[in-house]
């Protein structure tokens, strides 16, 4: 991460953020996101079991070969070392659960497992959604789906390897993609090259949410490329992450939402 640029975008953020709550919204849309969703605060059933794992990750101290492919590194790490890392915040992890909940997506795509909490909590709010995640590091991929069997969430599929191979092949097998949580290659080319393979496949009320979007300098150039894309119709900027709206019958919009 660059934590220079991080941390200058993130003082413009809290400096143009508006909307805490939905006032001066104009868009029914984007409001109803806000109130029922963004600051929604009842709690959910899965919540509880998800922290539970999280918890867990956190403090296992198993020792697994690591490769990283996007610098090409190879080490053994531990569970917890890669948990403290890799696992979204549970304020973000909830959103995504909420938002699949509210949006009902029938075919979801994850592009980055890591351990696997986040595709737990977006395979949670619906079991017979279809959920597709794809993983780079054998030994992460082979402990993340251990984790799904364990965990009896059924309704996940992971693909290890490359995903510029794997992504594809993906796209080949599904009819449209209704839901797309971006989590992998950080560079901006790598997304950009992500995003227009997908948005070929989106469905009607489609939802792409980015994470990252300001890791670096390149990643944020992509967010900014891909929001102005002529099919995206709403774009919401959370800081932490990007969130895309397809349907048509939305009306056009950009914003920034203190979350």
């Amino acid at each position: 991460m660059d934590y220079i640029h991080y941390i200058k975008e993130y003082i413009k953020y809290i400096l143009c953020a508006r909307h805490y709550r939905g006032d001066g919204v104009h868009s029914p849309f984007v409001y109803g996101l806000i109130r029922n969703i963004f600051r929604e605060e009842n709690g959910y059933y899965a919540y509880r079991q998800l922290e539970k794992i999280r918890n867990t990750l956190l403090y296992n101290d198993t020792e697994i070969e690591v490769k990283d492919f996007g610098t090409g590194k190879s080490g053994r790490r531990k569970i917890s070392d890669i948990a403290h890392k890799s696992l979204k915040n549970r304020k973000y992890a909830q959103l995504l659960f909420r938002l699949i909940n509210e949006m009902k997506p029938q075919t979801v795509l994850e592009l980055g497992t890591s351990l696997g909490l986040t595709t737990m909590y977006l395979a949670a709010p619906n079991t017979k959604a279809q959920v597709f995640t794809l993983e780079g590091c054998p030994a992460i991929a082979a402990f993340a789906k251990k984790l799904f069997d364990r965990c009896k969430f059924n309704n996940i599929e992971s693909r290890c390897g490359n995903i510029n191979e794997t992504l594809p092949a993906i796209l080949n097998n599904v009819r449209t993609l209704d839901f797309v949580f971006f989590d992998a290659n950080h560079q901006k080319e790598a997304t950009l090259n992500y995003f227009r393979q997908c948005v070929e496949k989106i469905g009607e009320k489609a939802v792409f949410v980015f994470d990252d979007i300001y890791w670096s300098e390149g990643m944020t150039a992509a967010w900014h490329e891909i929001k102005q894309h002529p099919r995206v119709r709403v774009s919401i900027d959370i800081f932490e992450m990007g969130i895309l709206f397809f349907d048509t019958e939305l009306q056009k919009g950009d914003y920034k939402i203190r979350f």
